[in-house]
Order: C-alpha cells, then structure tokens, then sequence
C-alpha cells in the first residue's frame, strides 16, 4: 500500500507538472480584465454587410466597446491577412487554401457575398487603434511560426493592449522564448475528435488534455465552453490561469457557465 501511494504521489507531481501554466513572472492581466466580454471575429453577421472577420465588423465591435478576438495567417507572399479558416469556400465561395494566394488576389474575394474583402493584420490594428482590448489567435494549420515572427514584428509598433493564443503549442513557445512579456494563451476543446487535419490530430490529443503546457507555460486557457469539466482546465485555473471560454452563442448558455470562466468570447448574441 505504501508503494502504491508513492506511485499515485509521483504520477500526480508528474501530471501537475505537465499541466501547470506560467507561474512566475506572469505578464500582466490587468488591461484584459477591464472588459470581460470579447466580439468573436468582431460584431458579425455573415448575412448582412459586415461578416466575421471584416473591418465592418470590427468597427461595431469597437463602437460598441467590446473587447475583440480574431484570427491571423499568412497569405501565399507571406503577407498577415485576417481570416479564420484555412479554405476560401465557406467565406468567399473560392477553392483553394488562404496560403494558395497572394495578398493582392485574396483583396479580390468578397467575404460572404458583402461588399467586404479580406483585411490586412495592419488594417485591423489601425481600426482598433488600441480603443479596446485583442486577442490575436495565430492559425496553423501548417504549423510554421514564421506567421508569429512577422506578426510580432506589426505589433511592435501597436499602442494598444493585445495577447495572444493559438491551439498549436508552437505558436505559444515561440512567444515564450521570445516575447515572455506578452500574455499567451493556449486554445483547446475536445480536439482529438474535432479536428478535420490527421497532421495535427497527435498533438491534439495531447492539448486536449493541456499536456503540452509543460513546453508553453501559458497565461491563460481558452476553452471550449461544451467541455467546462475538462479536469485540466479546472486544474490551470486553480493554478492560477486566468480563465476564458469560447464561443458563447447565446444569454442562456453565458448564464449557465459564467461562474466557470473570467472571460467570454462570444457571437450570435449581446453580452452585457
């Protein structure tokens, strides 16, 4: 028996150990805090003029004084465009990946049948024009963090409060060896078995379970709200994590989490 609770004792160091975000020198929280309600992919609606992701959408995000998260990748000439997915159908109606392109042909594409094309990075950040707290999500779907380099190197020049997060660890330990100052956080969800991308379904299954935190030390856990008894996110959050979720899509469900997470990434929906 007193092997046995030896074990269990070292297997749970081990487990802590692995899960446990940023514990010392944590950057600063305090201007994310200011507006616990984010605009997910600004103040959007696909059906009328100013779809997700658009500068239309951002501009009601910031008229209404909403804080914003959104999502950035790289175009073909390397160029930092505001898109969430990977293919142009959905939003554009176009075959192909946004890395099949370049800036100047993906500026061609309307989003959503609206007037709108895709912003650049810098198009967003001068709308904002630090107005109200971002959260900048790095898509990989190829999992290259030259999309953080560059990115970084923009944001340099930003006066605004702004974070970062990514569901691929990459992205967070990038800016853990280079930029320890700006607060990162890790995205995840029951992604093992959402993913679409057999390339990423291995290191998803470990970010399900936030095991890749021992190479990221993340400042915060953006979690899909479905899973809020996800026993790691309840352990970072002890831990001292702050704790967001996404996407909250309507009043009722916001009632219902609320006392879970200290901020709420939402859409389809007002929260006040």
């Amino acid at each position: 028996m007193k092997v046995l609770l030896i074990l269990v004792t070292i297997l749970l160091v081990l487990y802590l150990l692995l899960v446990a975000p940023r514990m010392m020198n944590r950057a600063d929280r305090t201007p994310f805090m200011k507006q616990k309600f984010y605009a997910h992919r600004g103040l959007f609606h696909n059906e009328g003029e100013a779809p997700e992701n658009s500068l239309a959408a951002f501009r009601k995000a910031v008229d209404a004084g909403y804080g914003m998260e959104f999502d950035v990748q790289l175009s073909k000439d390397d160029k930092l465009v505001v898109f969430h997915d990977a293919t142009l159908k959905r939003m554009c109606g176009v075959e192909g990946n946004v890395w099949d392109y370049t800036l100047e042909e993906l500026q061609k594409f309307h989003l959503a049948g609206s007037k709108e094309t895709i912003p650049t990075f810098e198009e967003v950040l001068k709308l904002v024009d630090g107005k109200v707290p971002l959260i900048i999500e790095y898509k990989m779907d190829r999992p290259l963090t030259k999309v953080c380099a560059l990115g970084n190197e923009v944001l340099k020049g930003y006066k605004g409060d702004y974070c970062i997060e990514s569901f691929h660890p990459f992205a967070l330990m990038w800016y853990k060896k280079h930029r320890q100052d700006v607060m990162r956080g890790q995205l995840s969800g029951n992604l093992s078995k959402e993913t679409k991308n057999p390339k990423l379904k291995k290191v998803y299954t470990l970010v399900t379970y936030l095991l890749t935190n021992v190479l990221t030390r993340p400042d915060f856990i953006a979690y899909d709200h479905r899973y809020v008894n996800n026993i790691s996110r309840r352990v970072c959050r002890a831990l001292g994590a702050l704790s967001v979720t996404y996407t909250i899509k309507s009043v009722e469900r916001y009632e219902e989490v609320k006392d879970d997470f200290e901020l709420f990434i939402f859409d389809s929906c007002i929260l006040k």
